[in-house]
């Protein structure tokens, strides 16, 4: 994996450790208060702060995830040039644009 690849997978891991321990406790303390999908929604509509919190999770997702998989490609069916950037890039952007339909869906919609 070039370096660059390598420090970005990285770097992306740095973002989305903190996220997930958010996106944990937010499920914790929904369960425990017996929040239902109406209830979360209804908090979440119209929140930019964390439309910010979880489409920056998406983005270090889909970064993370595309660069993961591009070394199981390459290493596993032996994937290279172009056809191993294509698929790399596309599932990155297919994890991209389905998670931020999903944020939006959530915050702003």
């Amino acid at each position: 994996m070039p370096l660059g690849l390598y420090l970005l997978q990285r770097l992306s891991a740095l973002v989305m450790a903190p996220l997930v321990l958010v996106h944990l406790g937010v499920i914790i303390y929904a369960v425990r208060s017996g929040l239902d999908a109406e209830s979360l929604l209804g908090r979440t509509r119209g929140s930019v702060a964390w439309g910010l919190v979880y489409g920056s999770f998406v983005l270090a997702v889909s970064i993370h995830a595309a660069i993961g998989i591009r070394t199981v490609l390459h290493e596993w069916l032996r994937l290279k040039g172009p056809a191993l950037e294509a698929l790399t890039w596309a599932l990155g952007l297919g994890l991209l644009v389905l998670g931020f339909r999903a944020v939006f869906a959530v915050t702003l919609a």
